[in-house]
């Protein structure tokens, strides 16, 4: 069962420097515990961007209903 997260976050790759921060959904493949790694949202959104994983900073994130 999927589930989807609206999801705050920051890219720290040099080409975002001047507007660097986001908002947006993220749809998994499973549901996350709320003290899970964050790392699988990271993943996704960095995929999104082009970027390597290291390059986005997950501010907050909660699921949608």
């Amino acid at each position: 069962m999927s589930a989807k997260y609206y999801t705050q976050f920051i890219l720290t790759d040099e080409q975002y420097r001047g507007g660097n921060e986001f908002c947006g959904v993220v749809e998994l493949n499973y549901p996350m515990e709320q003290s899970s790694d964050t790392r699988d949202i990271e993943a996704i959104l960095a995929r999104n961007f082009d970027l390597q994983q290291n390059a986005v900073k997950l501010v907050s994130w909660s699921r949608l209903h």
